[in-house]
């Protein structure tokens, strides 16, 4: 064998897992057609985050008399924000280069097919073919962009996630179809930047998947911004015959018509799992996705999949555990299983929304009786002293145990709040436990305390 490990794909599941494979001994290979990070690092969470901050940073120097600072007329180099959205993707892309020679990765540039169950055929961009092999081979391929029959991508009037983080010029107006965080996030960067966005969602909320409260904070967010936000709502079309794109949108009201420049499809995404030669091996796939069980293992024994390849959710930090994972499994580290209940989500709007575990409705619908504390951030002092009194904290307990069920939180820095409440939740602390322990003052993250203290009648400040 060439390598006692072969991976697919070089995203936040690939790397990570040949990383992890290479400290536990394994002589290993990565087969990457595009970037080193994948979709994550050069298309997906870190450049959308330097946007986000970089709009963050003009809509402070707008509102910078609010603080006490003059600032004239602060203006916005579009072409300079993608720039530095595309270094700071280019800068991570390296980053993952050098951790790869300093663990004697070995990278195969080129297209990888299953040619077999412990070998896989590379097609290099010049079309030239080998052939590599191992008695372990994880498929990490990811996924793009999901296409609907209605919004046919161009590339150019009706994009996708790509086009949207690398426009040449900034559009008037966009019409972004979804309000997912990948949706919802690139609104929030528009829209601060200056083009007016119209929001059209499917289903009956926006950040759908979020708690119900949380949904119905950040439409109210959206539309005080500027924004239309049409929810049980879909585009049927888009004639693009005149200089605006004109979409029929059908909405409760029935009928109607919105036109703007660019269309921003967002509705999701497609695995990568056509031309790997699964059929020819006979590989179980389930919906779209590859069938694997606990240890990742596919229906044919050597070979593994992971990430947004399976169905679990499609998030780096879910890819990233179930590589190392899956590997340690191969390792025969038998290593504790994920905890799919106690994944955390978020997404980097202004306000944040983050959240993990249960919302409300499900809680209730599992049958708990529920204590839930709420704390505004119109009561944290810290909040109120940096400008960002928008968001509130949602904690919710079952009322027999005390247990902490789910957490839902709205506001300024609350993606950085979030993994102490995960612990929390992989640890089985209690409510109590939580109000009990002293959060330190002046800071947005007492707010977690407050909350707690707010389920059990405790709660001082508010």
């Amino acid at each position: 064998m060439d390598f006692d490990v072969i991976v697919i794909g070089s995203g936040p599941g690939g790397y990570v897992a040949a990383i992890r494979a290479s400290q536990l001994g394994m002589k290993v290979a990565v087969v990457e057609r595009e970037n080193l990070g994948g979709i994550c690092l050069n298309w997906g969470c870190i450049p959308t985050k330097s946007l986000l901050k970089s709009a963050q940073v003009y809509d402070y120097a707008r509102h910078a008399a609010d603080y006490g600072i003059v600032v004239d007329q602060p203006a916005a180099d579009f072409q300079k924000v993608i720039a530095r959205s595309r270094n700071v993707a280019a800068g991570m892309s390296k980053g993952i280069q050098f951790l790869f020679k300093k663990n004697k990765i070995n990278v195969i540039w080129g297209t990888g097919r299953l040619a077999g169950n412990q070998q896989v055929e590379v097609t290099a961009a010049d079309g030239t073919k080998s052939k590599i092999s191992a008695p372990h081979i994880i498929l990490a391929t990811g996924a793009r962009s999901r296409e609907l029959p209605s919004l046919p991508q161009d590339g150019k009037r009706i994009i996708g996630y790509r086009q949207a983080l690398t426009l040449e010029k900034q559009p008037k107006s966009m019409i972004v179809v979804g309000s997912g965080a990948i949706g919802s996030e690139l609104a929030f960067f528009y829209q601060t930047m200056g083009t007016q966005v119209t929001i059209v969602e499917f289903m009956p909320n926006i950040l759908p998947i979020e708690d119900e409260e949380t949904s119905k904070y950040m439409e109210k967010v959206y539309k005080k911004a500027g924004m239309t936000v049409l929810t049980n709502s879909s585009v049927e079309s888009v004639d693009l015959s005149g200089e605006l794109c004109k979409a029929r949108v059908k909405t409760p009201k029935g009928e109607e018509f919105y036109e703007a420049e660019v269309v921003f499809s967002a509705v999701g995404i497609v695995p990568n799992t056509e031309n790997l030669g699964l059929e020819e091996l006979g590989i179980e796939v389930e919906r779209g996705r590859v069938k694997v069980d606990g240890k990742y293992q596919t229906s044919v024994p050597g070979i593994y999949a992971i990430g947004d390849i399976i169905a679990t959710p499609a998030l780096a930090h879910v890819a990233s555990a179930e590589g190392i994972a899956c590997v340690e499994h191969i390792a025969g580290l038998n290593p504790e299983p994920l905890n799919y209940n106690n994944i955390p989500g978020c997404t980097y709007t202004t306000p944040e929304v983050a959240s993990v575990g249960m919302t409300e409705k499900k809680a209730r619908e599992a049958g708990y009786e529920l204590k839930i504390g709420k704390f505004p951030y119109t009561a944290s002092g810290k909040a109120s002293a940096a400008g960002a009194k928008d968001g509130y904290i949602k904690l919710i307990f079952d009322a027999e145990y005390g247990e902490l069920l789910g957490a839902h939180m709205v506001g300024a820095n609350v993606t950085e709040m979030l993994a102490g409440l995960v612990v929390a939740r992989n640890m089985e602390v209690t409510g109590h436990e939580l109000m009990k322990s002293i959060h330190p003052h002046p800071t947005m993250s007492e707010a977690i305390m407050e909350s707690a203290e707010a389920a059990y009648d405790e709660c001082i400040h508010i």
